[in-house]
């Protein structure tokens, strides 16, 4: 999933585990809503819970926080454990995994019924995500996409007075930034995320799997055409040969010029306001993603708000996912936490509506694109990433890089076939 691979995250989510903890202790009579959240969400949400709880007299929230890194198992585990919360955050590439185990509450009696959730209001992509075989199963909670973070003051020392437009004139770019070889480079594109190459791939025609997501569609003239363009910022070393690892400080280093393009996420706003200093913030800017003939696509990621079929508080399950849909409710959490919402309505607040750096975002929005439905599609893109790695090293030319991440993604979906062609729901 999307937001799971935010690894400038990592260390502050892991010290989440010593967090799971309940809002306070509910008082006597009172009836419990149990929420489980994913790191930093967790600790955002407990401030806006005292206002949902007055609203609703005798209800408490007992929010348990879960480590991003132990956050897939442990939900799998009380799944199968029958402990699992009344409502959970979920990210939407973790939906149809939750699907295929008839864990969770189909949603969309609800939502034809609700005065607050307003699906027309979403973004579409975004809240396609949570729709699987026809059926709603999530409501979007915030959403993550990637786009541009681009050094202005470097582009217009290069001739450029705006971001890329394209492929071609992205690569002019990066041709002219990557001077002198190997000591600075036009973009850093971290050879152990997959995100990157995802998002190009998602630019083009060809879906990327085929028959009803029965087989990989990597050797299709799309995926390869999106897998030479990344390959070739490699080898014209455009991009250099670093994992996020080995960058070790991107924000410092994207300060001092060893790269002029990041393809990042929105958590990375606040992380360069806050990293560089005063003098540099207008040297920086956001740009939506170029695409092969213009603007771009980019990938639909994020968080929806899921409530289990197990759950004896469905009712008031809802209640919560209605109260943290309003647009107000969503403004405030993006004031606390820096995730931005998936509704336009809430794009209103002055502090998205007003702030350049976050304008990008909601343009790229509405260019956004949905992976593949599937249980199996986190596997498979960490596998095509893996692969990918090796044809940006040169142990494999781009026709072999596709055509083995399609014969892993074909065994990866060698259960999802046969229960398919068996009648069974995968």
């Amino acid at each position: 999933m999307s937001f799971g691979r935010r690894f400038r995250r990592a260390c502050a989510l892991a010290l989440a585990c010593a967090l799971l903890c309940a809002c306070g202790k509910p008082a006597e009579g009172s009836r419990t809503l149990t929420f489980w959240t994913i790191g930093r969400e967790g600790e955002a949400v407990r401030q806006l819970l005292p206002e949902f709880e007055r609203e609703h007299p005798g209800l408490h929230v007992a929010v348990q926080q879960l480590p991003l890194t132990a956050a897939h198992q442990k939900l799998l585990t009380a799944y199968a454990g029958n402990s699992t919360p009344d409502i959970t955050q979920l990210g939407n590439t973790w939906i149809p995994e939750m699907v295929a185990l008839g864990a969770l509450e189909p949603l969309d009696a609800r939502v034809k019924a609700s005065r607050t959730v307003e699906a027309n209001d979403y973004f579409p992509a975004i809240w396609s995500t949570n729709v699987i075989d026809g059926t709603l199963y999530g409501v979007p909670w915030y959403v993550d996409t990637r786009l541009l973070f681009y050094r202005k003051d470097l582009l217009a020392k290069a001739g450029y007075d705006h971001p890329p437009r394209d492929w071609a004139e992205w690569q002019a770019m990066m041709a002219k930034l990557a001077q002198p070889v190997g000591k600075a480079y036009g973009a850093l594109l971290p050879t152990n995320e997959f995100e990157q190459l995802l998002c190009l791939a998602l630019q083009q025609d060809d879906p990327l799997l085929r028959d009803g997501g029965r087989y990989g569609n990597f050797r299709s003239a799309g995926f390869k055409k999106a897998l030479a363009f990344y390959v070739s910022m490699f080898r014209e070393h455009q991009a250099p040969m670093m994992t996020n690892v080995d960058i070790g400080n991107p924000w410092a280093a994207f300060g001092q010029g060893f790269f002029a393009f990041y393809l990042s996420g929105p958590w990375n706003i606040g992380e360069f306001r806050h990293r560089l200093p005063p003098e540099q913030q207008g040297d920086w800017g956001t740009a939506t993603l170029p695409g092969p003939n213009g603007p771009g696509a980019s990938n639909a990621g994020g968080s929806s708000l899921v409530i289990y079929r197990s759950s004896p508080h469905k009712d008031d399950a809802w209640a919560l996912v209605e109260f943290l849909s309003r647009p107000e409710i969503q403004a405030r959490f993006y004031a606390i936490l820096g995730d931005m919402p998936p509704r336009r309505s809430s794009w209103q607040a002055p502090s998205l509506r007003d702030d350049d750096k976050a304008a990008a975002f909601r343009d790229q929005l509405e260019r956004v694109k949905a992976t593949p439905p599937v249980a199996e599609w986190e596997r498979i893109v960490t596998e095509m990433q893996l692969v990918a790695a090796r044809a940006a090293h040169g142990d494999l030319t781009v026709d072999e890089a596709a055509a083995e991440i399609d014969r892993r993604a074909d065994k990866l979906l060698e259960k999802r076939r046969w229960m398919l062609d068996h009648g069974a729901k995968p």
